[in-house]
């Protein structure tokens, strides 16, 4: 889990010191308990590399096969300890209107061993690549984000369809095939039933296109700024004409483009252009199509947007540019912890 702000090494040893009290009861053995504390140290070390040779090194020992037997054998339950965080993590960060982000990583692989592993497309590496696909879920709140849940995707030819390479991987046997946007949708149910905080839910056109998202969390009263294709059809005039997002944007004068900041980036405010249309068919519905067009290069992004009462525009901005919070978790992740 990342803050949204960089913490000294002091302030990394109290926060891993309380990480530790909240999830010691996960580790049936000391060894793996003393370890488990180990190893995540010397994620957050400024060690160059971070295997289980130099995080061996590192807290002294002789040989790896400690840190190893954490990652293959030792008894511990990853999904509590999660939830122990997370639960750690509301305390801390925990807010009404706080947004769910969700959003998928790749890990680039070698071999053919490790779990959902396959040649498939990944941002990572901005090209098909080996490598295992994660589906991940960020909190973000004006007090900081941090990742606060996690999903492996199994392709499903060349994973879910073989029970003797699921079985010889270790997979569970209840484990099925789930798309990305389902797994998306079982780590927000999973947030609700747990009790997390939060008002909004947005994600890129994977997540955008997937009429069961929508439909649960529109069912939960979770509003949503969902991203989308441009060739996405949506309705306008109350209904009466069914028309592409694209071409929907052509028609809007120019006065109707609004500039408003979705929030500090690297190299200050991202500042864009934006207008938004009413999508809603039936009275009482509050639905839009929200539309990002850059300044620079007029490059236009669209969002579906539903919200279970009236909200103004900037709202449904900042929802769209939280985002991005995601991106800067991967990559803090990837580099600062190896990931």
């Amino acid at each position: 889990m990342a803050a949204g702000h960089s913490v000294d090494p002091a302030g990394w040893r109290v926060i891993l010191d309380e990480a530790m009290r909240r999830v010691a009861g996960r580790f049936v053995r000391a060894e793996p308990r003393a370890t488990a504390g180990q190893f995540v140290a010397g994620l957050l070390s400024e060690a160059e590399r971070k295997t289980c040779w130099s995080l061996a090194e590192r807290a002294g020992h002789g040989d790896p096969q400690a840190m190893q037997r954490l990652l293959r054998t030792a008894v511990w339950d990853a999904d509590a300890v999660r939830d122990d965080l997370r639960e750690w993590l509301i305390e801390q960060l925990g807010h009404p209107d706080a947004v769910l982000v969700t959003d998928e990583t790749g890990f680039l692989k070698k071999g053919v061993c490790s779990v959902g592993v396959q040649r498939q497309y990944t941002g990572t590496a901005g090209r098909i690549e080996n490598s295992q696909v994660a589906v991940f879920l960020a909190y973000v709140t004006p007090a900081g984000r941090a990742m606060i849940d996690r999903r492996l995707y199994l392709p499903e030819t060349t994973w879910c369809d073989q029970p003797d390479r699921l079985a010889a991987a270790g997979v569970p046997d209840d484990v099925e095939f789930a798309t990305k946007p389902a797994l998306a949708r079982q780590m927000i149910a999973a947030a609700l039933d747990a009790g997390v905080p939060f008002a909004w839910v947005t994600g890129d056109e994977v997540y955008g296109a997937d009429p069961a998202l929508r439909d649960n969390l529109e069912h939960r009263g979770i509003g949503y700024v969902l991203a989308v294709g441009c060739d996405r059809r949506v309705h306008v005039n109350d209904g009466r004409t069914l028309i592409r997002v694209d071409d929907l944007a052509e028609r809007i004068p120019t006065a109707e483009w609004q500039l408003h900041s979705c929030g500090p980036g690297a190299k200050g405010p991202r500042d864009y252009l934006w207008a938004w249309i009413t999508t809603a068919t039936q009275p009482g519905e509050h639905r839009w199509l929200l539309i990002r067009r850059n300044r620079t290069t007029g490059e236009l992004a669209f969002y579906l947007c539903w919200s279970p009462r009236p909200v103004p525009l900037h709202t449904l901005v900042t929802v769209a540019g939280s985002r991005w919070s995601i991106e800067e978790l991967f990559q803090t992740g990837k580099g600062q912890v190896g990931l």
